[in-house]
């Protein structure tokens, strides 16, 4: 079965030698939009990798793991007197096994500020970033936003660190050349090259999907790395690939650089992310409501049900309301309103254009903040 890989860490349990066949996938793809003005140039991408490269730095994680969530990692279908053998070797519960896990991420300001994933990172104990020159120091996790998969580092230098410049990911288009670095496997810097496969790709791995998809070979450690374009600017991070094994089969995904810097600066703030909540339930038009309503193709959300004292039931919205727009961006699927909505500053009035029983009416709602026990 072909499945979307989310772990762009490698694990390695410190027990045994057996063979955990763990599918533990990781993503980094780099990004290269090419134009007339931005040819490859005549002695290739070497120099550019070269200039880039330092600031593509390698992420060793150590966790604790127990016993119970390594043996979530044993492979299913093992046959039972191995598991009991498996289950015999490991520490006595109470006493966690140090894990390491492998990932990738880059510079992104001199003093020290490092962009990664939140899988690389989440639930480490300690996290050691590689410089390309050789250092090795340890990172403080500023913040992480585990819906995004953004996680934003920092580490102490008595000297300034080459930072990444950032581009601009909403002007990449199928075909542009893209080229990824990163640390597959452990192996330290690895460069891979491609093209934009596809834009605004929707994974199913959560409500912010809006993937860059490439074809440059994406593998395990190479999470959390930048997508260059041939500018030599990041425009995506390395985050997922579709494999039915882990490794790469040339369908990677990379969050695209708009986000990343929205994100990144909302961390930098507080280490917090905070987010607009409207309070409704949405499902998509369908078909069949499309046609009666006269529209060429389903558009809009359809409110499935207002939550009890939410901005939206506050504003009057209904179960059965279309959104069709939500503070002039026009709605063509689900994501455009969780996005629109989740970009809002909580306390903003946003102007809500609605289908209410036939008729289009715009209604004035004060956006809330949307905590972890809403959507």
């Amino acid at each position: 079965m072909t499945l979307i890989h989310r772990t762009p860490r490698i694990k390695t349990p410190r027990i045994a030698s057996l063979a955990l066949a763990a599918a533990l996938a990781s993503t980094s793809v780099l990004a290269i939009a090419p134009s007339a003005a931005l040819a490859v140039p005549a002695g290739g991408y070497a120099d550019l990798v070269e200039q880039i490269s330092p600031s593509v730095v390698y992420i060793e994680v150590t966790s604790s793991a127990t016993n119970a969530s390594m043996m979530q990692e044993l492979p299913k279908g093992m046959p039972e007197d191995l598991r009991r053998r498996f289950e015999k070797m490991m520490p006595q519960q109470g006493n966690p096994a140090p894990r390491q896990g492998l990932g990738s991420g880059f510079i992104i300001s001199t003093d020290g500020e490092i962009v990664t994933n939140h899988h690389v990172i989440d639930g480490a104990d300690k996290v050691l970033v590689k410089l390309t020159d050789g250092r090795s120091l340890e990172a403080r996790v500023i913040g992480s936003d585990p819906m995004t998969d953004i996680a934003l580092l920092r580490i102490e230098s008595a000297e300034d660190l080459p930072a990444i410049r950032f581009g601009t990911s909403d002007t990449m288009r199928p075909g542009d050349e893209v080229f990824a670095v990163g640390n597959p496997f452990g192996l330290g810097g690895t460069v891979t090259s491609g093209i934009v496969s596809a834009i605004s790709r929707n994974i199913n791995s959560g409500p912010y999907d809006d993937f860059i998809q490439t074809d440059a070979a994406i593998n395990r450690g190479n999470s959390g790395g930048p997508l260059f374009n041939n500018a030599g600017e990041v425009i995506g991070m390395n985050t997922a690939i579709y494999s039915p094994d882990g490794g790469s089969v040339g369908i990677g995904f990379a969050v695209p650089s708009d986000l990343v810097k929205k994100v990144v600066a909302d961390l930098a703030d507080d280490g917090t992310i905070t987010r607009g909540w409207l309070g409704v339930q949405i499902r998509p038009m369908t078909e069949e409501v499309a046609t009666v309503l006269g529209y060429a193709a389903p558009r809009g959300a359809v409110v499935e049900a207002v939550q009890a004292d939410s901005p939206a039931a506050k504003a009057g919205l209904k179960n059965g309301d279309i959104i069709l727009s939500f503070n002039g961006t026009e709605i063509e699927d689900l994501r455009d309103l969780t996005r629109a909505v989740a970009e809002t500053a909580p306390d903003a009035t946003a102007k809500v254009v609605v289908l209410h029983r036939g008729a289009e009416t715009t209604y004035d709602v004060t956006i809330g903040t949307l905590g972890e026990s809403k959507a």
